[in-house]
């Protein structure tokens, strides 16, 4: 593969990873620990490949069933499946996971992980004449959203670690598994169904996803930030009282 095209393939998630650590402003991660998650993701992006390979070959659907089948067994049920049974047990269990950006944070970085390899290899077995085209498109779309249903599973994980009720914990819990998987099922369907109108839900459905995840990394951001300057005042005062 040729070096602009490999350049092509991780600029992107080069470039989400530099602005979702950026974001982190107030309790920032250790980089081991996010390196770690970042390789569970590769780690995660093997296994799926061989997952849907098995899937794909042993498929017996066609039309419409095909496609449903494709976008939310084959792409959403494994890859976001896989991502949530690596991510979720790793992160509970994290002791840098001390508030609820961090959930978002360590799910970014898992799935961008994941998104690597998977970009590497749709340009390296593509032709040629259209591996550009599909780098860069992958690279508008493609690696965003993984970026995207990771937030949300994040958010929901959070929600799950900090909160004391064990009905929320339940519902949550589901949340942070179920949407991901409909949210990429969906996306993946909605490119695969090919009608006239597709173009026209796709872009709503992608301004809808950029809404809702951007909402929930903000709402993480400034609850982090009023922990921050809690923090901040606390230490304040007590040294005022100590002086």
């Amino acid at each position: 593969m040729k070096l602009d095209l490999l350049i092509l393939a991780i600029a992107p998630v080069a470039t989400i990873i530099l602005w979702i650590y950026l974001k982190d402003k107030y309790d920032k991660e250790p980089i081991r620990v996010l390196s770690k998650f970042f390789i569970l993701g590769i780690l995660v992006s093997t296994l799926a490949i061989y997952a849907e390979e098995i899937l794909i070959k042993t498929n017996i659907f066609t039309g419409k069933i095909n496609i449903f089948y494709m976008s939310f067994i084959v792409a959403g049920v494994v890859e976001e499946g896989l991502k949530e049974l690596v991510l979720i047990p790793n992160l509970l269990k994290e002791k840098s996971f001390n508030e609820r950006l961090d959930g978002i944070i360590y799910s970014v970085f898992l799935s961008l992980g994941f998104a690597t390899i998977e970009n590497i290899i749709y340009i390296l077995f593509e032709d040629q004449t259209s591996a550009f085209e599909v780098g860069v498109i992958r690279s508008i779309i493609s690696v965003p959203a993984h970026m995207m249903f990771a937030v949300i599973m994040g958010y929901y994980i959070s929600k799950y670690r900090f909160t004391s009720s064990k009905a929320k914990k339940r519902k949550y819990l589901t949340l942070s598994i179920v949407l991901p998987i409909l949210l990429h099922g969906v996306f993946d369907f909605i490119l695969m169904i090919q009608y006239r109108w597709s173009i026209i839900v796709f872009i709503v459905y992608i301004v809808y996803l950029w809404k809702s995840s951007l909402d929930k990394l903000d709402e993480y951001t400034n609850n982090s930030r009023k922990k921050f300057l809690k923090r901040y005042k606390f230490i304040r005062h007590k040294k005022r009282k100590d002086d």
